[in-house]
């Protein structure tokens, strides 16, 4: 870890204290994950705000997750970290975000319909923790700041399938919705860097189609084996099983 020196200045008072304090009974695991949970829904709902495409902030959520890989979540404010990576990620994915916009749509995200925060001691304060804070990031992850995403094979995989689907079944089921909408939760919690991409795509789609009970063609192998050699159902069963952990993490967090 860091050492004091590199940690990033004070944080304002409405983005201090957002970490969940949670039950008596629960787990400090159990807190941590509900808290990463919210931070990334705020990176999602920020990255929105923002006009972000969904690849920087996928890769907005990847760096979090492996930020805290290496670092304690009381070490840091989580949702600095968030806007810090948000920042970041629109560097990597060349989709430039200024940080006074980031600034502004965070404090709006805590504050609903507040005005624009006044260029001030504290909003420039602010201001350099976001950039002292994305050094820190840079640092603590040996600035490997590029990945590679599932959203590639997923549409491959779509296209694949589309192919082999009764064109009626394909129109009357969201299929390909429900797939983008599966693989975007996973970003919440680690699912997105404990597997790996094709594993990710392949599992979000299997989910999709068997939650609207479609069928492919039965052949020699898999549909999914077919996609992706290397694949296996227990590879899948993962996936789905760490998703639907995320979903009842989600249930807890409401």
């Amino acid at each position: 870890m860091e050492g004091p020196s590199s940690a990033p200045g004070p944080e304002p008072q409405w983005l201090a204290g957002r970490r969940d304090s949670g039950g008596d009974q629960e787990s400090e695991p159990a807190r941590d994950m509900k808290t990463h949970f919210r931070v990334c829904r705020f990176i999602m709902e920020t990255g929105v705000k923002l006009g972000m495409r969904s690849v920087p902030v996928a890769t907005a959520c990847v760096l979090y997750h492996r930020f805290f890989e290496h670092v304690s979540l009381h070490a840091y404010e989580p949702y600095l970290v968030a806007m810090s990576c948000v920042y970041l990620a629109g560097k990597v994915e060349e989709q430039h975000i200024r940080t006074r916009d980031i600034i502004n749509v965070s404090h709006r995200y805590f504050n609903s319909g507040s005005a624009p925060l006044e260029c001030d001691k504290e909003f420039w304060d602010l201001r350099d923790s976001v950039v002292q804070c994305e050094l820190l990031i840079l640092r603590q992850l040996n600035f490997h700041v590029s990945f590679e995403h599932p959203h590639k094979y997923l549409l491959h995989y779509l296209l694949s399938v589309k192919s082999l689907v009764n064109r009626h079944a394909w129109s009357r089921t969201p299929i390909a919705e429900t797939s983008w909408a599966l693989l975007r939760d996973c970003y919440h919690g680690a699912i997105c860097i404990r597997h790996t991409p094709q594993h990710i795509a392949i599992a979000t789609l299997y989910l999709a189609l068997n939650s609207y009970g479609v069928e492919l063609p039965a052949g020699d192998k898999e549909w999914w084996q077919v996609l992706c050699e290397y694949v296996t159902k227990a590879d899948i069963d993962a996936v789905i099983s760490d998703l639907l952990q995320l979903y009842d993490m989600e249930a807890k967090c409401i």
